[in-house]
């Protein structure tokens, strides 16, 4: 008898911080997130209208790689790891290339969170953590096959990882983690005292 694994998801998992004066890099990129937020007029009252817990760019900024050149280092770093899970996927990008489509910060407070979502029109997305106090947030990956189930009971509690339905994986400073964009995902409420602070990213075939 066998059993064959099919229709896997892949999640790329890797860090910065073995890179030399990686404690100055983040530092500067958490500078940066933090200047961010009390500059971005605009950002700050969309996080209001829409309830969000701390501070994002995602609606209000597009240009983080060219405003500051830190974002601008991040993006050459995080081009040459979407290269290697691309390949590491099997892609055949038929002459085209995947190009950073969007890169934007998340502050989240202590007690918000983030809900389940995806990312459309994307081909890789990720997050990679600036920083993540003790008790901030893991990152929830959800089954896609989960609203397929149906009547299936539930996993056995020491069933393999690759047989959960939900995977939580918690990040240290440096952290890199990117998944296809289909992906359904959510960050749960933060418990740490202090902010949680991350910058997330969508990868398009162009």
């Amino acid at each position: 008898m066998a059993l064959r694994p099919l229709f896997a998801t892949p999640i790329y998992e890797a860090s910065l911080s073995t890179d030399r004066s990686f404690e100055n890099f983040r530092a500067e990129l958490e500078a940066a997130c933090l200047m961010l937020a009390q500059e971005d007029a605009a950002g700050q009252a969309w996080c209001k209208a829409n309830s969000y817990g701390g501070y994002t760019s995602y609606a209000s900024l597009d240009d983080l790689p060219t405003r500051a050149s830190v974002f601008g280092e991040l993006k050459g770093k995080l081009d040459r790891h979407a290269k290697a899970f691309a390949k590491d996927l099997s892609f055949d990008l038929r002459g085209g290339r995947l190009k950073l489509d969007s890169l934007w910060v998340n502050i989240l407070k202590p007690g918000a969170a983030h809900s389940g979502h995806i990312h459309p029109h994307s081909v890789i997305s990720g997050t990679v953590y600036v920083a993540t106090p003790p008790g901030a947030s893991s990152l929830r990956l959800e089954d896609p096959r989960l609203p397929l189930m149906m009547a299936a009971p539930p996993r056995a509690a020491n069933a393999p990882e690759s047989a959960h339905a939900f995977v939580y994986l918690t990040p240290e400073p440096g952290s890199v983690l990117m998944w296809e964009s289909w992906l359904r995902h959510e960050v749960p409420a933060n418990r740490a005292r202090r902010e949680r602070i991350s910058i997330s990213f969508n990868y398009a075939w162009r």
